[in-house]
């Protein structure tokens, strides 16, 4: 039996929206609003050999379920707080001969879960899955064609031995996933590694400017003995403070794209219409399509089409690791659009971003630190000054400053990236940790380079060196 509040929040009735998670006290900034352990999660295909399939970590050189030969573990203490949920996944795929998707691997274990604790895992339980909305009525015929053929898949997959479960009732779940599976990141929070279903998340709306962000805890199995595990577990963090009776929204597109382009995003991932304030009233447009005074149309048509044909020939050489190519296209384009756009435009945002992380990869850390420097000024303009995007972009420009030995912007923005992550992925968070401990090392050296300027680049260039 689920309940409809839990400290420090509860259900209600958000209008159009249908139920929302309302504050039922005061909320600080960067508190935990609450945590919960996923219903059921699995790892990417595409990286099913490269991440744990318990605790979501990377691993260059995982170990492997012997019996099914997929699942991947940082080790056997990692398998063995796996098995419970792995065991009936792991007899399905030997019986199978191969491993499905990925969605049709999170229904399995989904329905899984739900046979052995009728839906209910926790007493904080605020909804059932069967409450959830799966927009069946409301997908086009390409995405229900898509739906059916993971039902049939998953019937397929299916153990025989297992209760059986009606055709009906796996759409509903595939729908329930379609639109509130919740993308994990790995330990470092910097690449998408797998996607899980979380209820009391679920009820969480969107809002493009949130007072909410969301971040995995991948949480601890280094004890030997498994009872002392701590599990996987979203925490809904607070972005600013928040009242009593506020809803909690969390954004769920990336804030960079123009209103309309969001909203299109929304209405074919989600199925609604977003009518928040920066919709409605178009907020921060002007800057994310911002143009240089006396430009011509004409001109800003050329170059606008220039930098999307450009900016796929990017992606291109960069899946082909032709990064020479894509720094040469990165250069051409910025220099069509310097004239024309703005640095908040996000034709222009985006080849910084791919110019700056191919130059840093390429260990040209002096030239890519002003593209860095520059992208992040204008996402300084953009987005919400605690967004957690936005402190991961100035972590790596003020890494990217302090190999290119420039220590001062690089203190400096290493320093404000952790006040932004602090609060989005609080102090125990290995990303954040890391910041820390730049935090202090380039601060060392920052009072070195201020006491001495040749003996500190005397210094850098021999540990370069070795």
């Amino acid at each position: 039996m689920t309940v409809g509040k839990m400290d420090p929040v509860e259900v209600f009735s958000a209008g159009e929206k249908g139920r929302g998670l309302r504050a039922t006290k005061d909320i600080s900034t960067g508190e935990v609003v609450f945590s919960e352990a996923s219903f059921a999660a699995v790892v990417f295909d595409s990286l099913s050999m490269q991440v744990c399939h318990a605790c979501f970590r990377r691993q260059l050189n995982p170990h492997r379920c012997a019996q099914c030969q997929f699942a991947h573990y940082c080790d056997r203490t990692c398998q063995r707080a796996a098995w419970d949920e792995h065991k009936q996944e792991c007899s399905a795929i030997r019986k199978m001969g191969k491993k499905p998707n990925e969605n049709v691997r999170l229904a399995a274990r989904i329905m899984w879960r739900m046979q052995k604790d009728t839906g209910v895992i926790s007493d904080n339980q605020l909804t059932t899955l069967d409450l959830l909305e799966d927009h069946l009525s409301d997908m086009s015929p390409e995405d229900l064609k898509e739906l059916k053929v993971d039902v049939q898949s998953f019937l397929h997959y299916w153990p025989k031995k297992s209760k059986p479960v009606g055709e009906d009732y796996v759409a509903h779940i595939f729908g329930v996933i379609k639109c509130n599976g919740f993308t994990l990141n790995d330990q470092r929070g910097l690449q998408a590694v797998g996607v899980g279903l979380f209820p009391n998340l679920c009820l969480v709306n969107h809002n493009c400017w949130p007072n909410c962000t969301v971040v995995l805890n991948h949480g601890n199995q280094t004890a030997l003995d498994t009872a002392f595990h701590s599990d996987r577990r979203i925490e809904l963090r607070a972005l600013g403070n928040i009242s009593t009776g506020e809803e909690l929204t969390v954004s769920y597109v990336d804030f960079l794209n123009v209103s309309k382009d969001r909203q299109r995003l929304l209405k074919q991932q989600y199925y609604f219409d977003c009518s928040c304030d920066h919709c409605a009233h178009g907020d921060k447009d002007d800057l994310m399509t911002a143009v240089k005074e006396k430009v011509s149309s004409d001109a800003v048509k050329q170059v606008t089409d220039f930098s999307i044909q450009t900016l796929k020939k990017i992606e291109e050489a960069q899946t082909e690791g032709n990064f020479r190519e894509v720094v040469k296209l990165c250069h051409e384009c910025l220099e069509k659009q310097d004239p024309v756009f703005e640095d908040t435009n996000l034709h222009v945002l985006r080849i910084l971003s791919k110019v700056s992380e191919v130059l840093s990869f390429l260990q040209q850390f002096q030239e890519a630190s002003g593209y860095a420097l520059r992208m992040v000024k204008g996402y300084g303009k953009l987005y919400h000054p605690n967004n957690a995007q936005l402190g991961i972009a100035i972590m790596r420009s003020g890494v990217t400053h302090w190999r290119a030995g420039l220590i001062e912007v690089g203190h400096e923005l290493i320093c404000r990236a952790f006040g932004i992550l602090i609060i989005t992925h609080g102090p125990h968070h290995p990303i954040t940790q890391d910041l820390e401990t730049m935090r202090v090392q380039t601060e060392m050296e920052l009072r070195l380079f201020k006491q001495n300027e040749e003996v500190y680049h005397n210094m850098r260039e021999a540990v370069l060196s070795q």
